[in-house]
């Protein structure tokens, strides 16, 4: 099974930047489907962005235009560039891979993200 490990969090201002990385052990990320979730304290898991294995992206409308998921399949790595953070942006950030032709769905641990005012 796929292990992910998330890094890149931390405290920042708001208006600042932070980029998540979600990086892949045991195998393959080619072909599955990633996705960035983020949990507020209190709040459900919310989907924040998802990049297909050919590419395509999608965005939260909270997030699109301040955020960008990209991956490097040579890196076996997801990564999640956040611009312009607001402090409801405040979460636990988790990657997901899914790829349902090889039965794939693994999550990593998360990483925190604090956005102070």
């Amino acid at each position: 099974q796929v292990q992910l490990v998330e890094s890149g969090g931390g405290l920042v201002q708001a208006g600042g930047s932070l980029r998540l990385s979600c990086a892949a052990s045991g195998g393959t990320l080619i072909f599955s489907t990633i996705n960035w979730y983020r949990q507020a304290s209190g709040k459900q898991r919310e989907l924040v962005a998802t990049i297909t294995g050919d590419g395509n992206t999608n965005y939260a409308d909270s997030v699109k235009g301040r955020f960008t998921i990209s991956r490097s399949n040579a890196r076996n790595t997801v990564y999640l560039q956040m611009n312009s953070l607001k402090p409801e942006d405040t979460a636990v950030y988790y990657c997901n891979a899914i790829r349902s032709a090889v039965s794939l769905n693994s999550w990593g641990q998360g990483t925190q993200v604090t956005v102070s005012s």
